[in-house]
Formats: C-alpha cells, sequence, structure tokens
C-alpha cells in the first residue's frame, strides 16, 4: 500500500501544484515549512547511508568532475541556444540563462532518492556544484550576459550545510550504530518524502501564482525545453562513458535540475522582474518532471540498476 501511494507521486504533485493555483492563500503562509520539510527528507536519506558510501564516492571523483562540467559547460550554453532558438525577449533571454548558471538544488537530493539513484554521488555533486558557482555563476554570468553578479556566499553555504550537510550527516551516523533497529522506520520514509516534496511543490506553485498567471507558452516551453534537455544530456553522457544506471539517472537529475530560487534571487537583484519569471517557472517545472522520472525509476528491478562491468 505504501509502495502503491508513493508510486502516485506525479500524480499528488499535480493535484496539489492545481490546489495551490486555486487556492494559494492555503499554501503561502507555509513558505517557512521549506526548509524543516528538506530537513526531515535528508536525514531520511543518511539513514540509508553510511560512511563508506561516500568513501566510494570519493574514489571516483571522475563522476564529480563529469557531473560539474555538464552543470556549468551545457546548462547555460542550453538556455541561450533555447531562448535563442525560441525568439525569447531579451528579460526572459537573461533570466533563462542565469538558472542555467546556476548550481543544482536541494531538491534534486530528495528525487535522486526516490529515483533510487546514488544518494551520495548526489550529495556530493550538490555540495561541490555550490562552492563551484560561487566563482562560476558569476563569471559565465559575465560571459553570456555582459553583467557582473554578486552571490551572497556565506548564506548560499550556510543553505546546503544546514538543509543537506548536517542532517544527512545525522542520519548517517544513526544508520551506522542503530540502523539494524530502525528498519521498518526506513521503509516509511520514501512516503515521507513523497509526501514533503509534493507539499514543497505545492508551496512553490503559491508563492508565485501571480507570476505563472502572467505566463505565456513561449515561456512555458522554453523551461521545458532547458529542463528536459539537461536531464538528457546527464543521462546520456553517463551511458556514453558506460556508466551504471543508477549513476547516469543521478547525473541527469543533478543536472537538469537546477538552483531556480538562486536564479530568480538574482534576476530580481541585478536585472528586472521579467527576468525573474523563467525562474519561478523553472522551479516548479523540474519539481514536476523530477517527480515523474522518480516515478517511474523506482520500479526499476535491482538488477538493472548496475551494469555487468560494475562500472
Amino acid at each position: 500500500m505504501l509502495r502503491r501511494l508513493g508510486d502516485l507521486f506525479p500524480l499528488w504533485a499535480v493535484l496539489f501544484s492545481l490546489g495551490a493555483l486555486a487556492a494559494p492563500q492555503i499554501f503561502t503562509p507555509m513558505k517557512p515549512a521549506i526548509v524543516p520539510l528538506l530537513g526531515v527528507v535528508m536525514l531520511g536519506m543518511g539513514m540509508t547511508l553510511t560512511g563508506g558510501s561516500f568513501a566510494e564516492v570519493a574514489r571516483q571523483p571522475r563522476k564529480i568532475g563529469i557531473g560539474v562540467v555538464l552543470q556549468f559547460g551545457f546548462m547555460p550554453l542550453i538556455a541561450l541556444g533555447v531562448a535563442t532558438g525560441l525568439g525569447l525577449e531579451r528579460d526572459l533571454l537573461v533570466g533563462l540563462v542565469l538558472v542555467g548558471c546556476c548550481p543544482g538544488g536541494t531538491a534534486s537530493n530528495v528525487i535522486t532518492y526516490l529515483a533510487r539513484g546514488d544518494v551520495a554521488l548526489s550529495i556530493s555533486l550538490t555540495a561541490v556544484s555550490t562552492v563551484v558557482a560561487l566563482v562560476a555563476t558569476p563569471t559565465l554570468a559575465l560571459v553570456y550576459l555582459g553583467q557582473t553578479v554578486e552571490i551572497d556566499w556565506s548564506n548560499m553555504l550556510l543553505s546546503v550545510l544546514k538543509i543537506v550537510v548536517v542532517p544527512v550527516v545525522l542520519g548517517t551516523v544513526i544508520n551506522t550504530y542503530f540502523g539494524q533497529r530502525l528498519t521498518r522506520v526506513r521503509d516509511v520514509f520514501p512516503l515521507v518524502s513523497v509526501a514533503a516534496i509534493v507539499v514543497i511543490i505545492a508551496i512553490i506553485v503559491a508563492l508565485n501564482e501571480k507570476r505563472i498567471a502572467t505566463l505565456g507558452p513561449q515561456v512555458v516551453l522554453a523551461v521545458a525545453l532547458h529542463n528536459g534537455i539537461g536531464l538528457a544530456v546527464g543521462y546520456g553522457c553517463g551511458r556514453l562513458l558506460g556508466f551504471d544506471a543508477r549513476t547516469c539517472r543521478t547525473l541527469a537529475i543533478e543536472v537538469g535540475m537546477q538552483n531556480s530560487g538562486l536564479g530568480v534571487a538574482l534576476a530580481n537583484k541585478y536585472f528586472t522582474a521579467a527576468a525573474a519569471l523563467p525562474g519561478a517557472v523553472f522551479s516548479v517545472w523540474h519539481n514536476l518532471t523530477g517527480s515523474a522520472l522518480a516515478a517511474a525509476w523506482s520500479r526499476s528491478s535491482d538488477d538493472k540498476l548496475v551494469s555487468p562491468k560494475g562500472t
């Protein structure tokens, strides 16, 4: 029964999103709950890991390097190509490229967990790409947009530590010392994660309800293409390099899901309100597509997740 409810993840995400659009006043007061909800999910993810999980990732720095290169090398370029191809006006082009210049978002870790990807790799990629973004995002914004932007690096790193690192480390410690006693609790956490991310999506939709109401189909198409191509590039490059399915899923999610909240903040601060629209749409869209992928991939049998060569 629990598994069946989790498999309906995309349906819950869509229903709650529609509910948030119809009655945003229900969800907007819940904005302060986003960080605690993510923290609970990250704690549950940590309870599926051990120190050995991260040691294994550390022994394969090539995966981290490829993920970072795909993140910052392809996503801004894809954004520029999509925006130019669709003939987006300047402000919208700026907003889409800004999203492409951002690191991976913390929601990618939750989606990777639900999609049965490599959670330790996902968390490591999010942490590394966030640190790299302190230099890469302003540099890429200057190269692609001719505008310098300043990132509040201390708050950004503090957020990653608070939302991702601390809960995951705590969960990993709990699993290491009490893992055998917590089997039933761990079995419930996937459904808890589904419920948490569905509520988070609804809150994000409610917070952006007015912006979403002003959107044209061209902006939605641009965001959908940007996100979809990013997911495909991440997965396809992983397959070309001979990585196993878990790694390919993780690369797809990490590359395709951006820290769009940072993109919105930078657009509002350095450009125009219109430039923030692509980021606002992306924050909703990538959670919906991520939910759909997680539901589909979570049904794969375990023997399909690791290649015969163990790459």
